[in-house]
């Protein structure tokens, strides 16, 4: 649904330029050490959760628990996703129930598992570089710092901050589900080129049609670790763009390809997890109400307390119900 040009009515609105998608970040060694699955589940999330927690003092894993952050938002959308929790319709909210309950009582299991506090971004890739947790979710700008490209973010899961050693052990889950969802969801971010009314609209549809062909690898190398192609090739090879991105540098202090850092499977995994992703009130038309759903930031805060064992989980459904009805 990401990939499609915007449309308002019937004339074309927008077209999709680039995007990335939310990642489950994991440390395959340990899972393959414990013989556990890729965490692509709540299940094997919780399993490994289980296994791992407390091993060589690791916390099983860092979710975002600071309410008045952005992250906290991204993840929980994400995170209820995977179930098929979905909080709009066309024209209005949608109530919710079990899926709801079932992704709450998911997120609590690893919020647990967290180290106590306030926890957003920076939290949990510390701790994820400094080897004390197996699992974080996170976006992919953390790429090239997990590579030791970036000076004022380490990894120092050894004595050398510019070694490449914690990539080598890191995957990435783009699409995990929950009991209630088997097919999953990923999230994305996805940026546009839009064409003002009063532009030279000659001059832009050149511009758009150069930085989408000709020149979209550049468009790419402004952030590659952050802008997956959403145009895969052209009709001589059609995966052109996306080997094209995989050998653009990236870091802040040293500079490596992506595919010089990561195993094919991995890149290609990753982008791919544009062509699953979701989020709430896009396909409904309801972009516009999810947005000051999302803005508000009230399922932080009902989740927040429900996490901190003041209120339970129909409690906590309840109280959901009952803000998402202020945007009917």
């Amino acid at each position: 649904m990401h990939l499609t040009w915007q449309k308002k009515g019937s004339k074309i609105a927008a077209v999709p330029v680039d995007g990335w998608t939310q990642m489950v970040v994991y440390r395959k060694d340990l899972f393959e050490n414990a013989d556990l699955a890729p965490p692509t589940s709540y299940a094997n999330i919780v399993a490994a959760v289980e296994k791992l927690s407390k091993q060589n003092g690791m916390f099983g894993f860092v979710a975002a628990t600071k309410t008045d952050e952005n992250f906290m938002s991204q993840v929980l959308e994400h995170v209820l996703l995977a179930n098929g929790v979905n909080i709009v319709k066309k024209g209005g909210i949608k109530k919710q129930g079990k899926k709801l309950k079932e992704a709450l009582e998911f997120y609590k299991v690893i919020a647990k598992a967290s180290p106590p506090g306030e926890l957003y971004w920076k939290q949990s890739r510390a701790l994820y570089f400094a080897g004390k947790t197996p699992m974080i979710i996170w976006s992919p700008f953390i790429m090239d710092e997990l590579a030791g490209l970036r000076d004022s973010a380490p990894p120092t899961i050894n004595s050398d901050p510019t070694s490449p050693e914690l990539a080598s052990k890191t995957g990435f889950i783009t699409n995990f589900s929950g009991p209630s969802n088997k097919k999953g969801a990923a999230w994305a971010d996805v940026r546009y080129f839009g064409i003002t009314a009063d532009a030279d609209t000659d001059e832009a549809k050149q511009f758009i049609m150069y930085s989408m062909d000709e020149g979209y690898a550049s468009t790419l190398s402004i952030a590659p670790e952050g802008k997956f192609p959403v145009r895969r090739g052209n009709s001589s090879d059609p995966e052109a763009f996306t080997k094209a991105w995989s050998k653009l540098p990236v870091g802040v202090d040293r500079k490596a390809p992506l595919s010089d850092l990561y195993d094919p499977d991995v890149i290609n995994n990753i982008v791919a997890g544009l062509d699953t992703a979701n989020r709430w009130g896009v396909k409904e038309g309801e972009l516009s109400r999810a947005s000051k759903v999302i803005n508000s930031q009230f399922i932080n805060r009902i989740t927040r307390l429900y996490i901190d064992d003041q209120i339970d989980v129909d409690e906590a459904v309840d109280m959901i119900n009952k803000s998402l009805a202020k945007f009917n």
